[in-house]
């Protein structure tokens, strides 16, 4: 059985894992023409949470009790804070100019920043997950991924709650965050810190546990194929329509349509200033020589600036923000987004010889 195990593992690993994308989305359109697409929806939300809280972390301790780390990755982990601040940066700059350049003022002008800055939240778990998978990527992304979830589920309800001039323990309305997400971060931290404890303290990687450590192995690299399926799951025929995609793109506009206003704001930040932007700074750390690192390092932060809006923002509507405009980014930037991440990871990843 263990033979059998460790033959599968190849098969569920590295760039092998990219069609799960496929076998969600056709799944998930026969499954809604059989159930209703609510019922669908809501059980794909319980499966994200299993995700989230059994596989993507257990997957994260094994590639850091796999992997010996020195002082390069915690210099890394610097470069990934500032890039991260970076990006909110950016999410906040480009707000102030909006507002000030459409004159917007009181709750209009406090609801657009909040929605801004949320929306800068990526899908580094499910979508950012592949990169896991990619052979020399497994610890930058796993870092990348850790500051991500502290920011997302930590730092970011923490600013919006500011924003609305209201302590988080003094709040009485219901602003605040599910237990299970209020505690994720801290929960997460906990699996890449005891990888690295364990992995500086005894050498011991999942290749000395014998067959304890193919079965490790394998439970964990069933997480890329499920967070595929799911990235997969959430790309709707129903929410691709060509409509849509023109208020978007600005070609179809109607006077006071405020809403897609704000999704197409919420586009060009996330899609294109960011990207553009975070590429600049790595760009110029290494023309500068400022820090050395593997190419492919640089790789994992800017596909991070590239990965679409995470669906776990819509956790943070009792905060302060824009539902609707929300919702749409994230549909849109998934439908975008996930294709041009997964054409690049294999190219960057042949290219860098991996």
């Amino acid at each position: 059985m263990i033979n059998i195990i460790q033959s599968i593992i190849p098969y569920i690993s590295g760039l092998y894992t990219l069609p799960w994308i496929v076998v969600g989305f056709i799944a998930t359109i026969i499954l809604s023409h059989i159930f209703s697409r609510e019922k669908v929806d809501s059980v794909m939300k319980n499966i994200a949470l299993i995700l989230l809280y059994l596989f993507v972390p257990a997957l994260v301790f094994r590639i850091f009790l796999d992997t010996p780390l020195g002082a390069l990755e915690g210099i890394f982990a610097l470069v990934v804070i500032y890039a991260i601040i970076l990006m909110y940066t950016i999410a906040y700059i480009y707000a102030l100019v909006q507002v000030k350049k459409k004159n917007m003022t009181g709750t209009t002008k406090s609801l657009f920043i909040k929605t801004m800055i949320t929306n800068q939240g990526r899908s580094s778990a499910f979508v950012g997950g592949i990169m896991l998978a990619v052979p020399g990527w497994g610890v930058p992304a796993g870092i990348f991924m850790a500051f991500v979830g502290i920011v997302l589920f930590a730092v970011v309800p923490l600013v919006l709650c500011r924003l609305n001039n209201r302590k988080p323990s003094l709040d009485s309305s219901g602003l605040t965050l599910p237990w299970f997400l209020k505690m994720y971060p801290w929960y997460f931290i906990i699996f890449p810190i005891t990888g690295v404890f364990i992995q500086k303290t005894t050498g011991i990687g999942t290749g000395d546990l014998g067959s304890l450590g193919v079965l490790i192995r394998f439970y964990t690299a069933l997480t890329i194929p499920a967070a595929l399926y799911y990235v997969g799951s959430g790309m709707h025929p129903s929410d691709m329509k060509i409509s849509e995609l023109k208020r978007l793109l600005g070609i179809d506009r109607e006077d006071g349509d405020q809403h897609w206003s704000w999704v197409r704001h919420i586009f060009i930040m996330t899609t294109i200033i960011t990207p553009i932007v975070v590429t600049l700074y790595f760009l110029i750390l290494l023309k500068l020589n400022a820090v050395h690192f593997p190419a492919e390092w640089f790789a994992v932060c800017i596909l991070n600036a590239l990965l679409p809006i995470t669906s776990t923002n819509m956790f943070l509507v009792p905060f302060g923000i824009d539902k609707r405009a929300t919702a749409h980014s994230i549909t849109w930037s998934t439908i975008i987004c996930v294709p041009i991440v997964i054409i690049l990871i294999p190219l960057l990843s042949l290219i860098l010889g991996n």
